[in-house]
């Protein structure tokens, strides 16, 4: 019987331990180390907001290690949605969607490859994010004929238009696989106008390119978006 409680304690310890070997009760207390889960991931960016209609946050870079997530950045302010950031984001609320996504396999920009380590996708004009929740094409990028009318309804403009916000940026996997219609589409790590964005996260653009060279695919990195309660026990 002594030996059976043994065993059950020593597999609930086990249980308890995140991916590197260490018990969560053991890591610094801080936002990273409060998610529930962040699997086999060892780069995390958050984007902490104080309230759910915040329209900005602070994001701040985190790398696991031993088990524990640590800072690797200071922290800054990042833009989000002009209506905050919610869990229950739907097509068109400008909102940023909240909890935690990986990041898509392939980056894009309107100026040349700032030296990602991701395939790299140069922005032309026909390029497009598919916003039409009718659309075969929803939350994919899409390209057309320059000048050729899309075959999907259009809500905003080519990607090609946006200079400044798409001069680079990453794919957030919100609403991926599967694809839902309806739930959103076109989330991205972008470059920051100076403003709240239509439901994408925005940095400063030296931040934003330091961020985008720090990514490794091979880390399966992930970016975690909302209020701090929000995000704990995700």
């Amino acid at each position: 019987m002594l030996r059976t409680l043994a065993v059950a304690a020593g597999l609930a310890l086990l249980a308890a331990a995140p991916a590197g070997g260490r018990r969560a009760q053991e890591c610094p207390a801080n936002v990273a180390n409060g998610l529930a889960s962040t699997g086999s991931s060892s780069q995390l960016i958050t984007v902490v907001a104080a309230h759910p209609t915040s329209t900005s946050g602070t994001a701040r870079l985190w790398e696991r290690s031993d088990g524990c997530w640590t800072p690797a950045s200071g922290s800054w302010t990042a833009w989000l949605g002009r209506r905050g950031a919610s869990a229950a984001k739907r097509e068109g609320d400008r909102r940023t969607p909240a909890g935690v996504f990986g990041i898509g396999r392939t980056m894009y920009g309107i100026a040349s490859n700032p030296g990602v380590r991701y395939p790299y996708r140069r922005i032309v004009c026909g390029d497009w994010w598919v916003e039409d929740p009718r659309s075969p094409f929803y939350n994919r990028f899409h390209h057309v004929e320059c000048g050729a009318k899309p075959p999907f309804t259009v809500t905003s403009e080519d990607l090609s238009r946006s200079p400044t916000a798409y001069r680079h940026l990453a794919v957030i996997d919100y609403n991926a696989d599967p694809v839902v219609p309806g739930r959103g589409s076109g989330i991205f790590l972008h470059a920051s106008t100076g403003r709240p964005t239509l439901g994408c996260v925005s940095f400063p653009l030296p931040k934003l390119l330091r961020t985008l060279r720090w990514l490794r695919p091979s880390r399966a990195p992930l970016i975690a978006i909302g209020t701090r309660a929000g995000l704990a026990g995700r």
